[in-house]
């Protein structure tokens, strides 16, 4: 029996594949989209090399990983009856972490937020109907507590209906947890929220750079146009995998959602420009908060232009709406749960900007091994299932 991973080719997904390989003993189902075997593997190198070396990645494949070639928002994952009917009965415990973050895409939002969730809570149907389910974990977002402002929102106040979303992301988001809970009422299950999720208080390597990069244009700024003691949720991935790893195997954790974020410990952006300041020995900014008008115009004219500094303003003006709200998320559940909080963002923002920066903003990935030996088809499910 496994688990099946959805997401393992992303960021955060990747973070939990290594933390159940390394940690755990579990083998896994992992749904990726390729149109071959060795595309579906190299994909996984590709996301885990950030976390192990090949030769223990390889072990790991060929003894505890099934790959099934799908897609997500497919009937089935578009897999044939025989390689479907296989993940039902060797699928155990599911963990959904794959989405879409296109918050600008309601089309990609619907299909892959609502239409995907939809099939992997079918599955879990399915297994729960065919040999017992013992864990539904659904990776959702804070974002599904909808437009706030100077607020702490613990985990059963989130939901409100009552309010407004701030883009598609949030509310397929926030409509995948009701799935959950209406189509799953036997299961046990899990929901996760993630705050902002940048970067790992261990390291300064990243893969993932779309919030950095919009900090990266902040950080160039004299002047910024927020309140300088307005606090900002983000938490690192290290700490966020720990979490749904952790509690995943727990056969009983102590609430059924967990706001995965930094809390009342959430910084100020004071306290993370000042270290950053003092860490890359420039000048701090300026604060001005009525400088809004100024600033939104020079952020438009700088998203129209061409390299990393282009594609930050680009991603600021998507990500500002959660970057102007000062609200925090209690995370006092998953604090007692691990026994232990996130690390503050300052500790680690320098290295992570650092790295980023000089990589340009890519993960300098290696390609896979001339010298690996070939695919193992036994250990992959899916034929010709893209």
């Amino acid at each position: 029996m496994a688990i099946f991973v959805t997401g393992g080719t992303g960021y955060l997904g990747s973070y939990l594949v290594a933390g159940l390989l390394t940690g755990h003993r579990d083998r896994l189902n992992l749904l990726v989209r390729a149109k071959s075997e060795q595309e579906a593997r190299e994909r996984l190198w590709q996301s885990l090399q950030l976390h192990l070396g090949f030769p223990e990645f390889s072990e790991y494949l060929n003894t505890r990983v099934t790959i099934f070639r799908g897609e997500l928002a497919t009937e089935r994952f578009g897999l044939s009856d025989d390689d479907y009917h296989a993940l039902v009965d060797t699928t155990n415990s599911l963990i959904h972490c794959a989405a879409s973050l296109n918050r600008k895409s309601e089309k990609q939002c619907l299909n892959v937020n609502l239409r995907g969730a939809l099939e992997v809570i079918q599955l879990a149907r399915r297994a729960q109907n065919r040999n017992g389910v013992l864990r539904y974990s659904h990776v959702s977002t804070v974002a599904v507590a909808g437009k706030r402002q100077n607020e702490v929102v613990t985990e059963d106040a989130s939901i409100d209906w009552s309010r407004s979303d701030y883009d598609p992301y949030a509310r397929t988001k926030k409509f995948g947890e009701h799935m959950v809970h209406q189509l799953l009422p036997d299961v046990p299950r899990t929901i996760f929220r993630p705050a902002i999720v940048m970067g790992d208080s261990r390291r300064a390597e990243t893969s993932q750079f779309d919030m950095v990069q919009a900090f990266d244009v902040l950080a160039r700024f004299p002047v910024l146009p927020l309140r300088p003691d307005d606090r900002v949720d983000i938490v690192p991935a290290n700490y966020v995998a720990k979490a749904i790893v952790t509690i995943h195997q727990k056969p009983e954790p102590a609430h059924g959602i967990y706001h995965l974020s930094s809390g009342e410990s959430s910084q100020t952006y004071r306290e993370i420009t000042t270290a950053l300041a003092a860490a890359g020995r420039w000048r701090r900014p300026t604060y001005v908060p009525s400088f809004g008008k100024p600033f939104s115009a020079m952020v438009e004219r700088l998203a129209h232009g061409n390299g990393s500094v282009g594609r930050g303003a680009s991603l600021l003006k998507v990500f500002w709406p959660y970057l102007d709200w000062n609200t925090v998320f209690d995370n006092s559940r998953v604090v007692t749960e691990l026994g232990e909080a996130p690390a503050k963002f300052s500790t680690y923002a320098y290295a992570l900007l650092k790295f980023s920066r000089e990589n340009k903003f890519r993960y300098p990935a290696k390609p896979w091994p001339a010298a690996a030996p070939a695919v193992e088809k036994t250990v992959v499910a899916g034929k010709a299932h893209a």
